[in-house]
């Protein structure tokens, strides 16, 4: 094993450094510009889906629940666990992101939020250090649905229709 040699909690064959690596924005195909997977059954998550729908009346972003058979296919291109994800993704001109950056590029390009920017100047490996302990804990923290996310009709706009897992 290369980096620091210690190993990270969710993957002893990894080391925290390897990890962190593998989060860096990437070229994606196949998944069409502002598509963001999210974890359906997570509760913290499908409010960032509720927060992002009200703030997004141009309808920029389209939501892709991980669970389904298409979230399951891109999470699988971009290397995220669909049993046990540690970050978010969206894909913006052909590239994904991922934690922290995920967020700020979506915050950034909503009406009223592009201030957000500046918080990357916060180096990422800090940025991702605090999405990790959120996102590591959101379970605990927030809870999680037995069923996937369920939007009012007039938000399913914003979704992309998916078939089930």
């Amino acid at each position: 094993m290369g980096g620091n040699g210690a190993s990270h909690p969710s993957n002893p064959n990894r080391t925290t450094l390897e990890l962190a690596r593998d989060w860096i924005s990437r070229p994606v195909t196949g998944a069409a510009d502002g598509t963001i997977l999210f974890d359906g059954f997570c509760l913290f998550c499908s409010r960032w889906v509720r927060f992002v729908i009200k703030r997004d009346p141009a309808i920029k972003f389209r939501f892709l629940v991980l669970q389904s058979k298409q979230g399951r296919a891109l999470a699988k291109e971009l290397d995220i666990d669909p049993d046990d994800p540690e970050t978010n993704a969206l894909v913006l001109a052909g590239r994904a992101y991922f934690k922290s950056d995920a967020a700020l590029q979506v915050l950034a390009r909503l009406p009223g939020w592009s201030w957000v920017r500046h918080v990357a100047l916060v180096p990422r490996p800090l940025r991702d250090w605090v999405y990790d302990r959120i996102a590591g804990n959101r379970y605990r923290l927030f809870g999680r649905s037995k069923n996937c996310l369920i939007l009012p009709p007039e938000a399913r706009r914003h979704v992309i229709e998916v078939e089930e897992a």
